[in-house]
Formats: structure tokens, C-alpha cells, sequence
């Protein structure tokens, strides 16, 4: 608990800072600096306090200090997530340029599983494009910047072709690191991760899954995925079809609940006790 209010306190310092990018050298991972060993223990997952209100979609005027506090998610379109921090800046997941946000992202994300996933020719205008693969077969895509109070890293995993083979490193699963939360994108994910892939995630507050029952992974193993990184929220993605055999292949563990706005404003003041799975509008 302590280890986690420190993040946070860490993190809030620096919400006022300008957009610019920086590498590795001066970025520090509050999602893995907890972390323990592996692979028997699970990462800890932050619960607030029983006095702390429960609230995943707020129609409310935030305070300023929640205002401070809060991140928003918008659910624009198959595998597209628009993240806004604190601080303004916005965040494209897997962006192709068909599902668009609000507004011009100032960091964008992509995974060239598919072409509904990535576009060689984004718009001039987004500052940072940073995509899941490298140029070089086989070699990891290794991002680590700082935009605005964003820090945003990457975890590389491998591909399937479409004629079955596994390309090694194709694609990523990209961590933004926001105002003490932790939220993960799998990607176009097309096996299970091994203990050093979690031992590079850590913990993850919100977790942005493909629910497609294999076209990514098949529900079975996606399931024993996001069971075992146990994130407060999971945010369903990429078909709508398989919702709900994902859903059932969870079980009781985790509640479920659907999104009353278009963006879900979420702090860490306000993750559930229990995972829930938060199917946002449009999917």
C-alpha cells in the first residue's frame, strides 16, 4: 500500500510538465518498481479504502483535485483507445487512421498484425508514432519516453503470419504509465506470456483486451492472461462478438459492469475493489 501511494505522490509531481519526449536514462517504471519475483506470486494490485467512492463514469463536474487526478478513456473503435492524462496530453492506441479520435493525438501507438492496426502515413501533425515492431526482423522495438506527464514503455511479443509462422518480436504491448496508474494494451496479442514477459509488465491497474476468441488469442488462454495480471479494470476490444463467452470464461472473479458515458473517468482513488470488467459504449 505504501509502495503504491508513493507512485502515485511521484507521478502527481509532475503533471505540469511540458510535452517532450526523453529516453530511458531519466524515466523510472512505477508499474515495475513494485514488482515481485516470479513466477510464484502474483504483483499487487492496489484496493482503496472501503471510505473511497466507487466511480468508473462520473457526470459530475470533477473537483480540481480530481480533476488532477483523472484519466479518461474513450473507446473509439476496434482496437483504438484515446487516452487523456491530467495534463492534456492524448494517447492513440493501435491507430490506423480509420477510428479517430476527438482530437489530433499527441502520441499515437500501432501493431502491424493487421492494417486496421497500424498506417505507414499518419497525420504530420502527431508528434510522437511509435510503433510495436522493428525495422529489423526479429529485434525488439524498445520505446521509453516521457510526453507531458505520460510515460509510456513497451513490451515486445511475437506474431503469427497469416500462413501460421511466428514472427519473432512483430508486435507489442504498450504500458502507459498516467498520474499512478498503470494501463496496458495487449495489442493484436497471439500467445501467452511467459514470466519474463510479466516480469517486464508489472502491475496493471487497467488492462485494454482483444475479445476475439482467436483471431488474437483464443478465450481460453486470453482469459488465463488477464486472470493472472489481475488489473482492477479490463476494458474489452477488438470484436464485439466474442464478449460474451469472454466474459462467462472468468467466472466469478471478476464483476462486470457497462460504461454509462463515452468516456470513463478513473483515478486511483476510484479502482474498484473487485475487477470488473467495463464495457465501454460502442463496443
Amino acid at each position: 500500500m505504501m509502495l503504491r501511494t508513493v507512485a502515485f505522490l511521484m507521478f502527481g509531481l509532475s503533471i505540469a510538465a511540458p510535452a517532450a519526449s526523453q529516453d530511458s536514462a531519466a524515466a523510472v517504471s512505477q508499474c515495475q518498481a513494485i514488482a515481485q519475483s516470479l513466477p510464484d506470486t502474483r504483483f499487487a494490485r492496489w484496493s482503496p479504502q472501503d471510505a473511497l467512492p466507487v466511480i468508473l463514469a462520473q457526470t459530475e463536474q470533477p473537483s480540481e483535485l480530481v480533476d488532477r487526478e483523472t484519466v479518461r478513456i474513450t473507446y473509439v473503435g476496434h482496437s483504438t483507445y484515446f487516452i487523456e492524462s491530467p495534463g492534456g496530453i492524448g494517447i492513440a492506441t493501435d491507430y490506423s487512421g480509420v477510428y479517430r479520435p476527438s482530437r489530433l493525438p499527441d502520441v499515437v501507438t500501432m501493431n502491424k498484425a493487421h492494417s486496421t492496426h497500424f498506417t505507414l502515413a499518419p497525420d504530420a501533425g502527431i508528434e510522437h508514432v511509435l510503433a510495436g515492431w522493428s525495422d529489423m526482423p526479429g529485434e525488439k522495438a524498445q520505446h521509453s519516453v516521457v510526453v507531458g506527464d505520460a510515460y509510456i514503455r513497451n513490451v515486445a511479443t511475437d506474431i503469427r503470419s497469416w500462413g501460421g509462422d511466428f514472427e519473432e518480436n512483430g508486435n507489442s504491448i504498450f504500458i502507459f504509465e498516467i498520474a499512478g496508474l498503470c494501463i496496458g494494451h495487449l495489442g493484436h496479442l497471439h500467445h501467452e506470456l511467459t514470466d519474463s514477459h510479466y516480469s517486464e509488465i508489472g502491475r496493471l491497474d487497467i488492462l485494454m483486451v482483444p475479445v476475439d476468441g482467436g483471431l488474437t488469442l483464443g478465450a481460453d488462454s486470453m482469459s488465463r492472461v488477464v486472470d493472472r495480471l489481475r488489473s482492477s479494470i479490463i476494458l474489452p476490444m477488438h470484436r464485439p462478438g466474442a464478449l460474451d463467452r469472454f466474459i462467462s470464461m472468468l467466472g466469478e472473479g471478476f464483476d462486470v459492469t457497462y460504461a454509462r458515458e463515452p468516456t470513463i473517468r478513473v483515478s486511483m482513488r476510484t479502482l474498484p475493489r473487485r475487477p470488473t470488467i467495463l464495457v465501454p459504449q460502442g463496443m
